[in-house]
C-alpha cells in the first residue's frame, strides 16, 4: 500500500488549478492566500519568492531554472525579478488562453522569466498529519543532477507548455497532477535517515511502515494493538511507543483518523449507501457509524455528503 498517495488522495478536494506566468523585468507578481497548497516550477530565467509578510522573518528565496517550491498551506506571497521590485496583484492580470493552460503575461522589456504557477486542492480542515509535519515551504532545486524524476517532470512540462502540439491539452494537466507526488517523495527522500523524524521517518521504519501499511490496506480490519505490533515485528508495549513517537498519536487513533478519512472520502467520491461506507470504514452498523462520523466531523454522514457535493 503506498501510503503517500493514498494521504495525499485522501485529501484532495478538486483538481490542480494553474497557469503559466511570463515576466520581463521589471515585473513582480501578488498572489494572495489559497485553499490548499501553493506550487511554482521555474522553466526558464530567475526570480525571487517573497513572503508576505517580511515582518515575520520570512526571507526572500532566490529560485533558478529547474527550481520547484511547494507551500504547504497556500500562504500570500511575491514572485518578482528582484525582491524590492512592486507587484501587481494577481487578480488584476489577464489570462491568455491560447495555451494549455493559459497565460499571463507581465512586466517590461527585460530579462525574461517563466514559471507554472498553480494551486492544489487539499483539504486544510482535517489535513493528514504527513503533510501537517511538512515545512512552510519546500525549496527543490533539480539542476546538477538532483532530484532527477522530478527534474524529468519539469523538463516535460516545460516542452510541452513551449512548444504545444496534438495531446497537450491532455498531457500538461496529467503531469501537473503527478508533479504533487514528485515534490513529496523527493522532499522525504531528502531527509537523511540517520536525523529523520515523524513521518519521514515512519515511512521507511521497518516496524512502523508495515502497519501504517495495513492500516491504510484494511481499515475495515478489526485491528488492536497487539495485531499491529505483529505485523511490526515487536512487542505490544515496544511497538505502541514507536508508533507514537514516530506518527504523532497512538496506533488506535490513528486507526480511527484513517477510518473516519476513507468515510469521509467514500461520501464525497461515491453514491455507496450509508450502510456500505459503514462497513468499509470498519463499523459493524450504520448507527454506530454515524455517532463516531458525527463526533469527528461535527455533523452526520448523510448532511457531510450533501455538503460536500454541493461545493
Amino acid at each position: 500500500m503506498d501510503i503517500l498517495t493514498e494521504a495525499l488522495a485522501s485529501m484532495r478536494t478538486a483538481h490542480p488549478a494553474s497557469v503559466r506566468t511570463e515576466g520581463r523585468a521589471p515585473w513582480g507578481l501578488r498572489l494572495p492566500p489559497v485553499v490548499g497548497a501553493v506550487f511554482h516550477v521555474v522553466l526558464y530565467g530567475t526570480c525571487w519568492l517573497v513572503p508576505a509578510d517580511r515582518s515575520a522573518g520570512g526571507e526572500p528565496v532566490p529560485l533558478s531554472p529547474g527550481d520547484v517550491v511547494f507551500l504547504r498551506d497556500g500562504r500570500g506571497h511575491v514572485l518578482a525579478d528582484r525582491p524590492d521590485t512592486p507587484a501587481v496583484d494577481a487578480e488584476a492580470c489577464r489570462v491568455d488562453r491560447g495555451s494549455p493552460i493559459g497565460t499571463v503575461l507581465l512586466g517590461g522589456d527585460g530579462a525574461r522569466t517563466s514559471l507554472l504557477c498553480g494551486s492544489y486542492h487539499l483539504d486544510q480542515g482535517r489535513p493528514h498529519p504527513m503533510v501537517r509535519q511538512l515545512p512552510a515551504l519546500i525549496h527543490l532545486p533539480t539542476r546538477h543532477g538532483r532530484h532527477p524524476e522530478l527534474a524529468a517532470a519539469v523538463q516535460l512540462l516545460g516542452a510541452e507548455l513551449e512548444n504545444p502540439r496534438i495531446g497537450s491539452a491532455g498531457i500538461v494537466p496529467a503531469l501537473i497532477d503527478s508533479l504533487l507526488l514528485y515534490i513529496l517523495r523527493a522532499w522525504f527522500e531528502d531527509q537523511p535517515a540517520a536525523t529523520a523524524a515523524g513521518w519521514a521517518a515512519a515511512i521507511r521504519d521497518t516496524g512502523v511502515a508495515p502497519a501504517l501499511a495495513a492500516i491504510h490496506e484494511a481499515p475495515a480490519t478489526p485491528w488492536t494493538v497487539e495485531s499491529l505490533a505483529d505485523r511490526a515485528g515487536l512487542s505490544r508495549a515496544a511497538f505502541a511507543r514507536r508508533f507514537t513517537s514516530l506518527v504523532g498519536e497512538p496506533p488506535m487513533a490513528y486507526l480511527t483518523r484513517w477510518r473516519m478519512t476513507t468515510a469521509a472520502r467514500l461520501l464525497r467520491e461515491s453514491e455507496a449507501p450509508l450502510t456500505a461506507v459503514a462497513t468499509q470504514a470498519g463499523y459493524g452498523s450504520e448507527y454506530a457509524f454515524a455517532k463516531a462520523f458525527k463526533r469527528e466531523f461535527g455533523q452526520a454522514p448523510g448532511g457531510y455528503r450533501r455538503e460536500a457535493r454541493a461545493a
